[in-house]
């Protein structure tokens, strides 16, 4: 699982196997979320994050859609 970003105690991450649409895990020690980020940036669930470590995941994602964007393109150059 390639670690694209540790920042605030969240890590930023995808699975080596993943699937469109383009999206980014986040982690923290309480648990973890799933943003897509392709258009607009959305969460698709939160298994245990807390509200503010939400809300500092979608700034971050935000701030950086484009960079994990292309880390995305780079790690699934079939299309993944």
């Amino acid at each position: 699982m390639p670690t694209i970003l540790f920042l605030f105690g969240l890590r930023f991450y995808f699975y080596t196997r993943d699937h469109n649409p383009i999206h980014v895990h986040v982690e923290s020690r309480y648990g973890e979320a799933k943003f897509e980020i392709e258009n607009e940036i959305v969460l698709v669930y939160n298994h245990g994050l807390k509200v503010k470590d939400l809300r500092l995941a979608e700034s971050v994602l935000e701030e950086n859609k484009e960079n994990f964007i292309n880390e995305w393109r780079k790690i699934f150059k079939n299309g993944n």
